[in-house]
C-alpha cells in the first residue's frame, strides 16, 4: 500500500493525456537514465540537487517525482518541496515501476531541445483545422504541457522555424508531416513510440476526418464538423486552440473509456 505521499502507477496512468494531469519531474541521475533514455509522457527532466529552483514555477500546482526506484531520491525531494508548500507526491516504485507495468513512455529519439523558458516550440500554417489542431493537442497532453505553438503564414513556416529554433510540423518536405495516407498526428503517436490503443483509435478518426475518408470511422465525420465549426467561431488561431483542447481531451477520454457506451431514448419513460 504506498504512503500517503505516494502515488501508484495505476492512478497516474489514468491522469496521463488529461487535463487534470500533473506536472511530472523526472530525479534520475544521468546514469540511471543512460540506461533507459525514455520518459513518462508529460514529464521532465531535472536534477534533485537544484530542486528548489522550481518551487517559483510549481506555485500550487499538483507535483508528481520519480527517480530510479522511487526511494532515497524521490522521498528527500517530497519533503523538500512539502516544506515549501508545494502539493507532491512521489511515484511508486519510480521509473522502474512505471516501466515494469508496461505504462506507456515517450521515446527521446527526436524530441526537441527547450528554450531558456523551459519550453519546446512548434510552428506550423496559420487557421488550423483538424491535423493542426490535433498535434498541438498532443504535444501538451505527452510530450510537453507547456508547449509554444506558433501559427504563421503558409510561406513562412520554414523561415520561422530556422529564424526561431522552432519545430515545423504539418507541411510539406519536413519530419513531423503525413507519410503516405497517415496523417502528421500518426507520425507523432508513432515516432514517439506512444501508440497505445486508445490513441490508435483516435489516430484513425483524425486521419479520416484530415483525408476525408470517413470510411475508417463512423466518428470522423463529427470530428470534422465540429473542426470546421471552431474554425469559423474564433479567428485568432490560439484562442481557438484553447477551445480544441478540450474538443481531443473529449474525443480522447471517449477513445479510452467510453467506446462501448451507447444512448438512445428511454422509451419507457415516453410511453408512461
Amino acid at each position: 500500500m504506498p504512503s500517503p505521499t505516494e502515488i501508484t502507477v495505476s492512478q497516474l496512468t489514468r491522469l496521463i493525456g488529461t487535463p487534470d494531469c500533473p506536472i511530472i519531474i523526472d530525479l534520475r541521475i544521468d546514469e540511471d537514465f543512460a540506461e533507459d533514455p525514455r520518459l513518462i509522457p508529460q514529464s521532465f527532466r531535472h536534477s534533485f540537487r537544484d530542486i528548489t529552483s522550481l518551487v517559483p514555477k510549481l506555485g500550487s500546482s499538483r507535483v508528481v517525482v520519480s527517480c530510479h526506484k522511487g526511494k532515497k531520491i524521490s522521498q528527500g525531494v517530497v519533503a523538500i518541496l512539502r516544506d515549501h508548500g508545494v502539493q507532491v507526491e512521489s511515484l511508486e516504485g519510480g521509473f522502474n515501476g512505471w516501466r515494469d507495468n508496461g505504462a506507456p513512455l515517450v521515446l527521446q529519439t527526436h524530441m526537441p531541445e527547450r528554450n531558456a523558458e523551459g519550453r519546446t516550440v512548434w510552428v506550423t500554417r496559420h487557421r488550423p483545422k483538424i491535423d493542426r489542431m490535433a498535434c498541438p493537442w498532443f504535444i501538451r497532453r505527452f510530450i510537453d504541457r507547456n508547449a509554444q505553438i506558433l501559427f504563421v503564414a503558409p510561406s513562412e513556416v520554414l523561415d520561422v522555424a530556422d529564424k526561431f529554433d522552432a519545430i515545423p510540423f504539418d507541411v510539406e518536405d519536413v519530419f513531423w508531416s503525413h507519410r503516405d495516407e497517415r496523417c502528421t498526428f500518426d507520425t507523432m503517436v508513432e515516432e514517439f513510440g506512444l501508440e497505445t490503443e486508445a490513441l490508435n483509435r483516435l489516430a484513425t478518426i483524425i486521419r479520416g476526418a484530415d483525408t476525408n475518408r470517413h470510411d475508417l470511422a463512423p466518428e470522423a465525420a463529427g470530428l470534422l464538423a465540429a473542426s470546421l465549426g471552431l474554425s469559423r467561431m474564433y479567428r485568432d488561431d490560439l484562442a481557438q486552440l484553447e477551445a480544441g483542447m478540450t474538443l481531443y481531451d473529449a474525443f480522447y477520454r471517449w477513445a479510452r473509456d467510453a467506446t462501448k457506451e451507447g444512448h438512445d431514448w428511454p422509451a419507457a419513460s415516453v410511453r408512461s
